[in-house]
């Protein structure tokens, strides 16, 4: 509730500031329920939980509480499975939070997702993912496909299109079909393809993509490219840094390759320039 008092707002009334609809039952206790125990997210508790954190963000009198992000998050599938290479930097505005944040979500171990928005949202929903991954596992007796899991994710997410969730993540994994790569956000969008490149640095990322990037890639070259990636990315963008965290998917499940400092790569890099 420490939200609820730098607002000076109650969470618990109907507020006709925002909205003159009444509001809206989720068939949440908002102070008292777990929200991983019932796999049930606890909104703010007005009417219009869209105009309620708007108004926070651009009050002229109250707290201006902006959601700002960065990050670089890329994946790609190539011959031998799927790259995943990620950032740590998690910023809040112009402050750097932290140089350690795990942004590669292990659902299962034929299962990845990346984290691009907000740190919370992204945690949560992936974690809801990963029980109901397991869940189907249990009552079917064989893995989730990754198409499958990608949109049982992106459903939940639409159910709360325009509540203020930020989340942008590629789910990864190997399936039946091979590996798969999708691209899901909070507003329910769901897409796949051979690349994709999430975050405030992936500008950067898809240029070093775009010249590298062939289907034929060696595993060597593959993870050599995905980390190269990150790194011009960090380089540029102020909102990505820390240590590149590399992936990479094969048939047998997800491996964690390495986790280099950005400023180690840097000087690789630049040695190789002489």
């Amino acid at each position: 509730m420490a939200l609820a008092s730098v607002c000076e707002e109650t969470f618990g009334s109907n507020s006709s500031r925002f909205s003159s609809h009444p509001r809206v039952d989720f068939g949440v206790n908002f102070t008292a329920d777990d929200p991983l125990a019932n796999s049930k997210f606890t909104v703010p508790a007005v009417a219009e939980p869209a105009d309620f954190l708007a108004n926070i963000a651009d009050s002229e009198t109250g707290p201006k509480i902006r959601f700002l992000h960065g990050t670089t998050t890329l994946g790609f599938k190539f011959e031998h499975g799927v790259v995943i290479a990620v950032d740590s930097r998690a910023t809040a505005g112009p402050y750097i939070a932290s140089q350690s944040v795990k942004k590669v979500i292990e659902i299962n171990p034929y299962l990845l997702g990346t984290m691009a928005g907000g740190a919370a949202d992204c945690a949560f929903w992936e974690r809801v993912l990963a029980e109901q991954c397991r869940i189907y596992e249990l009552r079917n007796k064989e893995r989730i496909s990754v198409a499958a899991a990608s949109k049982l994710l992106a459903n939940m997410l639409y159910n709360y299109k325009g509540m203020g969730l930020s989340v942008g993540t590629m789910i990864c994994g190997w399936d039946k079909r091979g590996p798969g790569l999708y691209y899901v956000d909070s507003d329910g969008n769901r897409l796949t393809n051979n690349i994709f490149s999430v975050g405030s640095g992936s500008p950067y990322a898809y240029g070093v993509l775009d010249e590298g990037y062939k289907w034929e890639l060696s595993v060597e070259d593959a993870l050599d490219l995905g980390q190269r990636a990150i790194y011009h990315a960090t380089h540029r963008d102020a909102y990505s840094g820390g240590v590149v965290n590399l992936y990479h998917m094969q048939e047998t499940g997800w491996v964690k390759i390495s986790s280099t400092d950005v400023k180690d790569l840097h000087y690789r890099y630049q040695d190789e320039k002489k």
